[in-house]
């Protein structure tokens, strides 16, 4: 007998996208996969347990790195008037989506907080530290969505609340909106920024000294903009497509960064058919496919029984929902999705 798991009658995920029929054996103990033919066949032991996925998919788990809410829960909304009953419920919420979550296939994910007022992000850093239990998803700190974007592109964010690094030194405005202590211990696991918004560029450095990943996103930048943010440590774009300027045959923008042969960069996108035509997202894919990181930008409400019809959601703000396509109510502005990773 061994320690090796042994999982059969389900399909395998490839790389290729492709899927096939096979049984597949983990150890627990290395947390690797083993080979059968030297394990069973050459040592002759035999698996410890074994697991019939009934004919289901087994993958590795999903990482969600942009991810604003699921199950009635909106990770940008915080009670500051009720200060203890308030960072209760929001870590009760908070566990219930890592509790849930896991069953469409997601193991980690990074909880987006998109532009909010400057008091509620100190409050966050002692709610959205890295955390995780046996039976839940991991929390892996916190994405910050802003406030430090480009007006133009601003989005469903709200535009009285967006910034500038004016301070002198910029790195000043960064540390009084997240906190020190939320960029130095990496509560803030990822921001995304404009670099064409005043002061912000000369804080990527830093903010990647730091060990905080940068995404350029709802950003108006040119194409050698971009390139000077990746230049200065920028690793990832947020929603490609989504929140930037169109592509330009003489200014292709930050979506250019794609087809840099030198510049490779990770870039989200929404794979839902309405934020990016799939044309759309087989080009980027074409483009750099290395650098595809699927995210859902779910809201709080990615929830399968959710109905169709106009929802409350933040202060002063209502969303429509038809379907997949979820809107703020009055306009045709997308606000998120209601997916799942699977």
């Amino acid at each position: 007998m061994s320690d090796v798991v042994r999982f059969t009658n389900g399909y395998l995920a490839l790389p290729d996208g492709t899927s096939t029929r096979a049984d597949l054996y983990v150890s627990p103990s290395s947390q690797l996969i083993v080979s059968p033919q030297s394990h069973f066949y050459t040592s002759h032991l035999l698996p410890s347990r074994t697991i019939d996925l009934a004919g289901n998919l087994l993958s590795p788990g999903l990482i969600d790195v942009q991810i604003n809410g699921a199950y009635g829960v909106d990770f940008s909304e915080l009670v500051l008037e009720d200060e203890d009953g308030g960072e209760k419920r929001y870590l009760d919420g908070l566990d219930r989506v890592a509790g849930r979550i896991v069953e469409t296939g997601c193991t980690s994910f990074v909880p987006t907080i998109i532009t909010q007022k400057e008091e509620l992000y100190s409050k966050l850093l002692r709610l959205l530290r890295p955390r995780s239990t046996a039976k839940t998803a991991h929390v892996l700190g916190y994405h910050a969505e802003g406030p430090f974007l480009h007006p133009l592109r601003r989005g469903a964010h709200s535009q009285i609340l967006l910034m500038t690094a004016s301070s002198s030194p910029p790195m000043h405005s960064f540390e009084k909106v997240y906190g020190k202590e939320g960029l130095d211990q990496q509560g803030v696991k990822m921001v995304t920024l404009a670099p064409d918004v005043e002061g912000v560029m000369g804080c990527v450095e830093e903010l990647t000294r730091r060990g905080v990943t940068v995404s350029i996103g709802h950003s108006d930048a040119t194409l050698e903009t971009a390139m000077e943010a990746m230049d200065k440590g920028a690793r990832m774009i947020t929603h490609l497509f989504n929140a930037m300027p169109p592509i330009h045959h003489r200014d292709p923008g930050v979506i250019g960064l794609l087809g840099d042969p030198s510049r490779r960069p990770y870039y989200g996108i929404i794979v839902d058919g309405l934020h990016s035509h799939p044309n759309t997202v087989r080009i980027a894919y074409g483009a750099c496919k290395e650098g595809c990181v699927l995210v859902t930008d779910a809201q709080s409400i990615m929830d399968p029984n959710l109905p169709d019809g106009v929802h409350d959601w933040r202060p002063g703000l209502k969303f429509r929902k038809e379907g997949y396509k979820v809107v703020i109510d009055g306009t045709n502005t997308l606000a998120g999705s209601p997916y799942h990773p699977v």
